[in-house]
């Protein structure tokens, strides 16, 4: 992390999170009608749900049977342990016991404490798990264990931010019915809770490409779906109308490794609509270690086991997402713009990423021309019958060809910088027997093309799913 200060970026960046923390301060001493919302555990409420005094202890536990015409083996490590979509790797068929195909297997405790009449403290702790293996779940391992190896030799192997944290959530902060929720600590950020909200299969991994992912909900990176050490406030006005905003800090002066992220949204008569700014600086995307640099690790003083390479981006996003729900049917949309360009503050190898994960690799200048991603979905979830719904999705991708030299301007799978495509679509049903209980059935295809294909062993997926999730 730098801890270098005074350049003009930096100062804008430091600016731009006070002006944020001014935000807030402000916005909580205003005096507005308004309901927090605070998004909670499996959504178990009422006599369900296993409080005493105010804290609650939740969990779900979801685990099936998949079946992925092109794949690499299972792995025990990363949240879903299927790739879901089509990948690199993919080398074979793959049949195997998956975890988490609808969400994440997670045990937490959230809880409410009355201060008076206006305010309350509100915590909540998760941690994630693999139901499968019994693992914590750990993305970065999975790249882990496949340094040095072929793509034939590799497993399922995906980025994420789960890096076997005892918790991937854990915060504390206050809430008011009046003036909002102020939390700090370790929380989804705010375009990862509107992706879920706003994909007609509420980032199911097995049946979305945003579950299946995560690089979107995170801005352009898997691991910034959840930051550490954030400030993150949401206040609604008269129900209808709510903004939010979330600084992460890097502790230290400077811009690396800090973020800011903004949302304005509302809501009437069914229909739902949030717009969402998002700002990473030096975002990190991990990746497993070819042969030669793994053999170059004892001399750096590194272990394989837990070093990795990464690429170093500053990402901005702007999002627009809507659905409108008329029962029984729910129509869903969903646009992206991500932008990835070189870090206005690099990172050096050796750099500790979450998880305690080295990175032994860097790679700073991947985007001396900006790489542009554009990410759009829509689909329709339908009640058939009372317990019973059926969800029809499509996500599409692109990105512009960002080469320089001899790959300015390609529009082939002959290199990763030129132009490409992906497509994924999805049917599903789940049916609910309780609010404990469901189970759920459906397949998703996805397609890669041109520069999005390049390096690919196999060019499509297709990845039949089963399974049960229980709830408390």
């Amino acid at each position: 992390m730098n801890h270098v200060s005074g350049t003009p970026s930096r100062r804008s960046t430091i600016g731009f999170g006070l002006a944020l923390t001014a935000l807030m301060v402000s916005a909580m001493t205003a005096s507005v009608p308004a309901h927090a919302q605070q998004k909670t555990g499996p959504g178990i409420t009422g006599d369900d749900s296993l409080t005493w005094n105010g804290i609650t202890l939740y969990g779900v536990i979801d685990i099936g049977l998949q079946f992925d015409t092109h794949s690499a083996p299972f792995t025990p490590y990363r949240p879903a342990a299927s790739g879901n979509i089509v990948r690199q790797n993919d080398y074979q068929s793959a049949t195997g016991l998956t975890p988490s195909n609808m969400g994440q297997s997670r045990v937490g405790l959230q809880g409410t404490e009355p201060l008076n009449e206006e305010w309350s403290a509100v915590f909540q702790v998760e941690t994630f798990f693999n139901p499968q293996s019994g693992d914590i779940a750990d993305s970065l391992k999975s790249l882990a264990v496949n340094n040095g190896r072929s793509l034939t030799t590799q497993s399922i192997g995906v980025d994420g931010s789960s890096a076997g944290q005892a918790f991937q959530t854990a915060y504390v902060g206050l809430k008011s019915a009046q003036f909002g929720t102020l939390t700090f600590g370790r929380q989804q950020t705010l375009l990862a809770e509107g992706s879920i909200k706003y994909d007609p299969n509420y980032g199911a991994s097995a049946f979305g490409l945003i579950g299946a992912s995560n690089t979107y909900s995170g801005g352009g990176s898997s691991e910034d779906n959840r930051l550490d050490s954030t400030a993150k406030y949401y206040v609604s006005f008269s129900d209808a109308v709510h903004l939010a905003a979330l600084y992460k800090f890097n502790g230290s002066d400077g811009a690396a490794n800090t973020a800011v992220q903004a949302d304005i949204g509302g809501q009437y008569a069914g229909f739902s609509v949030d717009a969402y700014y998002s700002k990473v600086n030096s975002a990190i995307t991990a990746a497993s270690l070819t042969a030669a640099q793994v053999a170059d690790l004892p001399k750096l003083g590194y272990s394989a086991s837990n070093s990795l390479a990464a690429t170093v981006s500053d990402n901005t996003t702007y999002s627009l997402m809507a659905l409108y729900n008329f029962d029984p049917l729910k129509f869903f949309a969903g646009y992206m713009h991500i932008k990835y360009a070189n870090p206005a503050d690099p990172l050096s190898a050796g750099f500790s990423d979450i998880g305690g994960y080295v990175l032994a690799v860097v790679t700073n200048n991947a985007y001396d021309n900006s790489k542009t991603v554009q990410v759009y979905w829509t689909g329709v979830r339908y009640t058939v019958a009372p317990g019973l719904e059926l969800t029809a999705a499509y996500y599409g991708y692109h990105q512009n060809a960002y080469g320089t030299g001899k790959q300015a301007g390609c529009s082939t799978s002959a290199h990763s910088a030129c132009s490409g495509s992906l497509e994924a679509y999805s049917l599903d049903a789940d049916y609910h027997f309780n609010k404990h209980f469901d189970a759920y059935l459906g397949a998703m295809y996805s397609g890669v093309h041109d520069g999005a294909a390049s390096g690919y062993l196999y060019s499509t997926d297709i990845n039949p799913t089963v399974g049960v999730r229980y709830k408390f």
